[in-house]
């Protein structure tokens, strides 16, 4: 498979995972993927951000979250994100140390 191929491939994939997290799940909570996969929502944004940005495209986080979210952060948290348990902030604590660093990195 020549590059070009695999490239447009990789982007399908991400356009078909980004559908389904809008669209399909937009019940899964953020806090339950970081604490069972090690990404979120947020983690896509962030990863989405840092590619344009290493590419010289000007990208920041809000602008990179509604490409992922479908619309402003704020209005998918007030539309689909419920409170957390405090077991799934301790977990969360965790997953969000091994598999990003600490608050301060973010």
């Amino acid at each position: 498979m020549d590059d070009a191929t695999r490239t447009e491939l990789e982007a399908a994939a991400f356009r078909r995972l980004i559908d389904h997290l809008m669209n399909k799940r937009p019940d899964a909570q953020n806090i339950d993927m970081m604490n069972l996969a090690g990404f979120c929502r947020n983690c896509l944004s962030r990863w989405y951000q840092e590619a344009a940005n290493e590419r010289g495209i000007a990208m920041d986080k809000d602008a990179a979250r509604e490409i992922v979210y479908g619309m402003p952060y704020d209005d998918w948290r007030a539309k689909h994100q419920s409170e957390a348990s405090a077991e799934q902030k301790a977990s969360f604590e965790t997953a969000f140390r091994e598999n990003v660093g600490s608050r301060d990195d973010s």
